[in-house]
């Protein structure tokens, strides 16, 4: 993560899909253009939804990384 600076972090792996997404937007929308966002989220249904919503919504997906505890950082910048 060291090639961009992370304005804002979001923990979403408490909740389960649709929510998951629900709680990334609303992160998201919190930030202004540009800001850099990381969600991290469970494996699974979440790593599969989220970053395919998330570009859907016209943000661009940095990077996504496997925290290696069954968990992903999906980085993202708001557009």
């Amino acid at each position: 993560m060291a090639d961009y600076a992370v304005d804002q972090t979001v923990d979403i792996t408490d909740v389960v899909c649709p929510v998951t997404f629900v709680k990334a937007k609303v992160a998201l929308e919190e930030l202004d253009a540009g800001q850099i966002l990381s969600i991290r989220m469970n494996d699974g249904e979440p790593v599969q939804n989220v970053p395919r919503s998330v570009k859907e919504e016209g943000h661009k997906i940095l990077k996504l990384l496997d925290n290696g505890d069954g968990t992903w950082s999906l980085i993202v910048r708001k557009e």
